[in-house]
Formats: C-alpha cells, structure tokens, sequence
C-alpha cells in the first residue's frame, strides 16, 4: 500500500517544556516571545521511577504505577491515597513464586515494578500488575485503593513474568451482561512454556473469585492464547514479541509489537537480525485464537525509512483532517511514532517520525491476505513460526469484514508491509510517546521527545508553515513511551519515569 500524498502540518502553536535549564530548537529564523508557562508538578520518592499513568475518564483522578507505589492524584497532582506494592523478598527464577511454594534459590530484596495499570469502569477498581511473584496482580478498589483481591495460587495468575525491560499491554473488552475479558500480551523472557504471549482472561464481578485470570477457554487441545513454539528458539535465541500498543475497535483486539527476525541484505547469503514492527489482530469473540493475524507495519519519507515502532494512540479522524484523508469524521486512525532503520531496537536513531494509518486500510489489508490464503494461495508466512512456509488451505467460503477464522490456516502472516502516512519528521530529539483527539473537528497531536518537549501537532492546511518556539528543558527527562502521554479534560500530563514526576502544564 503506497502513502498518500501529503503536504499540510502545522507544526507546534505551542512547545511545552518540563524542568530546568535551557535549549534551542535552531529555527531558521529567531522564533517570535513565547508567554511563559507554569506547570504543576508530581514527584514521587527519589528512588522509585514512573511506569504506567492512566485517568478516570469520570473523575479526572491519576492513577500512577511507579516502583513500590501506586498512587492516586487529583486533575492537579495532589496526592490522594498511596498503596505500597513492594519491595519484598523474591527471586524471577522461582517458579511457582515462593508465597505458592517454598524457593530453593536464595531470596534478595527486590522492587516491584509496576508492569500493567488498567481500569475496570464497569467494577469501579484498577488492575495493578507488577514484576515480583513472576507478575501477579491486585485488584484495587478506584476509591481509595483498598484491595480488593490478589489471585496467586494458580498458574494462570501469573500475568506479566518478565524482566524489567519487557513489556506487557492489557486490553479490557466489556460485556452489559456478562464478565468482562481481559486480553493480555507480554513478553515472555524466554519461558514460552510459563506464559503465553496473548490470551483473553476473565475479569468476574469478584475480585476473589476462584476463576479470576482464568483462560476464556481451555480444554485438553484449545485454549484462549498464542504460545512461543520453543523451537523458534532455536533460530533466535533471544526471540520475543515486544508489546507497544493495544486497543479494541469494533469486533476486533489489536497490539502493536516490535518482533525480531532473521533476514538476509540484499545481495547477502548470510542473516542478520533485524527488528520489524507488526500489528496483531484478534477477534474479541475467538476463544481458540483462530482469527490471528499480523501484519507488518511501517513509514517512509524522503527515501528514508523508519520501522521501529516506539509509540502509538488510536484516535478518530475529526472533519478536517477526514476531507484531506477521503474518510469520515468517525473513522478510526493510528497515530504511530517510528524511529528510523530496523536494527537497534534499544538504542534507537535519533531520527523519528509521526505517521497515520488508516485502520480500514489495515484491515481491508487482512481481509485480502485471509482470501487468498482460503484460496490456498500461499503459505502462513509467519516468521516465528519454524513451519512458516505450511501451504495455506483451500476453502469453499465467504470472507467478509468480520471473518473470525476457521481450525486452518491460522495462525497467518500477511507479507507486504503496510505504510503509513508520514506527518512530520523529527532529526535531533528522538519522538518517544504519542496521544491525539479530536478538538473543534481538527485532529490534535501531542508528541513527547527523548530530552522532554512536547510538541503539538495539529493540520492547518496545505499553506501553513511550521513555527518553532524558544523554551527550556532539563537533559535526561525524557517522557517515557511505556507511560504515554495521557489527556484529561484539564490538560495533557507529561510523565518522566527516570525523575519519578509528572508535570502538568498551569491554564
């Protein structure tokens, strides 16, 4: 899929800063005085480091996942309630944890880093998953933080098993009259035979049910989850599926991943690994995870390539930017923050860019890949997949918008990448987070950088040129694309994980 023409960002009508210090952004020409901001900052204890921050949509209260702490905050910072979740002693190699059975490996002291923060709306309570006890997770009433439950006697309690440096998402998809699912994806640190790397899980009204976390399905041959054959070990040792984003849309689950890949450069007999960026889609309503599908994903501009996925937000189009797209106001787009190459997925090029996909357009991607495949055309071309090059199937059968899969042909890769529309570039600050919405039917983006700007982006025209403002920073505070950059009615919150504060801008 070729990217559309595209000619019309407006760049920054403001630039936000956070901390102390100075630095120019070299504009061509010297930026007209900016007013000065203030802002309203959070800092948690000095040693602890930020995670994950969400906001009640209904309150406007913060719920911040540090190392140790969950904290509760006002829409102004102010703290409400702190709930401590370690340290306390554990080893990751103990497996069950050691407060299931007694640990032959000797104990230390260890954090407990928050790896997941969700919030049940439907039960009032957050879901806080953390690093300790191979990831268990508590229940936490949204009031006060008041536990509500701490499922950890079975297997399948075991959520978020990896090191600190893994990643794990969590996408909740209600029901009006029944349990809620919770979609689960990690990173599994090498144990494919401890944890799976996507499943649905229930969420009962009780938080102390036995059947909490209990697989949506599971019998002796199904159940509700993708696991890492052990054999694709054997290829790349150190393989693993690095989870980015996830959402729902419509029937679907979707997670955005990093994946690393062996592949030979052009001209070149021999393999070297490579990192690619995919996105994962799953019926809401598979409970054998028939219907997986990844595709690969990435942006270009200029001749430069950039396909390491750091960040990404799903917003809806808005009037204006609808009419420039040919889609409507109510479509859904990805918002996607790119760093440049393939080959260094943890220190990353400081080159970056924001690019747009058009969710129909990924999806009318999949829907064709599923045709052919069930045309017998092809093969699942799944690359961890050691029998990837499996034929697909033929199949007498209808595929439209919503197909779910079938006991064949599954799970499927799709081979042709997917590219984005590029919006605007980055050479210097390496762009690390991302959210958008819709304001006054414009679309609105918020980036934040590797040295701590936030930048506004939003479309103005095909006429309009960028301006650039003068502001300061503190080097090392970079927001952090685990933590994202949440929006509440009061204004977007800039989260710094290695200084443990949130800032946000003053009206």
């Amino acid at each position: 899929m070729k990217a559309m023409p595209w000619n019309w960002t407006c760049l920054l009508s403001h630039l936000l800063m956070v901390g102390m210090g100075s630095s120019t952004l070299l504009p061509r020409q010297p930026p007209p005085p900016s007013p000065k901001r203030s802002f309203v900052t959070f800092r948690g204890e000095p040693a602890e480091g930020f995670n994950h921050l969400v906001v009640d949509e209904r309150t406007g209260h913060i719920y911040l996942g540090a190392v140790n702490r969950i904290y509760k905050l006002s829409s102004d910072l102010k703290v409400l309630v702190t709930h401590q979740t370690g340290p306390d002693e554990d080893n990751p190699k103990c497996y069950p944890p050691r407060i299931v059975q007694t640990c032959n490996e000797p104990l230390t002291t260890t954090n407990n880093v928050n790896k997941m923060l969700l919030i049940d709306y439907k039960e009032n309570r957050l879901i806080a998953c953390g690093s300790l006890y191979q990831g268990i997770c508590k229940l936490l009433r949204l009031e006060d933080l008041f536990k509500l439950g701490e499922p950890f006697h079975k297997k399948e309690h075991y959520l978020s098993g990896v090191n600190e440096s893994g990643s794990v998402f969590g996408v909740i998809v209600s029901y009006s009259n029944l349990d809620d699912k919770l979609f689960i994806a990690t990173a599994v640190d090498g144990k494919p035979e401890y944890f799976p790397t996507i499943s649905s899980r229930k969420l009962t009204k009780n938080s102390e049910a036995d059947g909490m976390f209990a697989y949506v399905f599971h019998d002796e041959f199904v159940a509700s989850m993708i696991k890492i054959p052990s054999d694709t070990f054997t290829v790349i040792p150190d393989f693993d599926i690095y989870y980015v984003y996830g959402f729902s849309s419509g029937n679907f689950v979707y997670f955005l991943t990093l994946q690393p890949e062996m592949v030979s450069p052009p001209g070149s007999t021999t393999k070297e690994q490579v990192y690619t960026s995919k996105l994962v889609r799953l019926c809401k309503e598979d409970t054998a995870f028939n219907s997986y599908v990844e595709v690969p994903i990435g942006c270009e501009r200029g001749g430069v390539e950039y396909r390491l996925l750091q960040a990404a937000y799903l917003s809806k189009a808005g009037a204006v930017l609808a009419r420039t797209l040919g889609v409507r106001p109510e479509d859904d787009l990805l918002f996607t923050v790119f760093s440049k190459g393939q080959k260094r997925k943890m220190k990353s090029l400081d080159e970056s860019a924001l690019c747009i996909f058009i969710l129909k357009q990924i999806n009318d991607r999949i829907k064709e890949r599923l045709q052919s495949c069930y045309r017998g055309e092809g093969t699942l071309d799944l690359a961890w997949l050691k029998v990837k090059d499996i034929p697909c199937s033929s199949a007498l059968l209808t595929i439209d918008d919503n197909f779910c899969g079938l006991d064949m042909n599954a799970p499927l890769g799709v081979s042709e990448m997917v590219r984005g529309i590029p919006v605007f570039t980055e050479d210097r600050d390496r762009m690390t987070s991302v959210i958008a919405y819709v304001y006054k039917n414009h679309s609105l983006a918020f980036v934040g950088t590797k040295s701590g700007k936030l930048k506004k982006i939003r479309q103005c025209g095909p006429k309009t040129l960028p301006r650039e403002a003068q502001a300061s920073a503190h080097q090392g505070t970079g927001s952090t694309p685990g933590l994202g950059l949440p929006a509440s009615a009061s204004g977007t919150f800039v989260p710094h994980s290695s200084r443990g504060q949130v800032v946000l801008p003053s009206p």
